[in-house]
């Protein structure tokens, strides 16, 4: 593999493990809030 075609596959993999990071960080806000709503605590 090519330096360049290297320096593309590093950067198809940082952008998709950021994107798979905010997911992950999205469904923990969500399960938070279902949690805080469950206990009564969105009145």
């Amino acid at each position: 593999m090519t330096p360049e075609e290297e320096k593309q596959v590093r950067s198809r993999q940082k952008s998709r493990a950021l994107v798979t990071g905010l997911l992950l960080a999205a469904l923990v806000v969500l399960f938070y809030a279902i949690t805080i709503a469950k206990m009564g605590g969105g009145r």
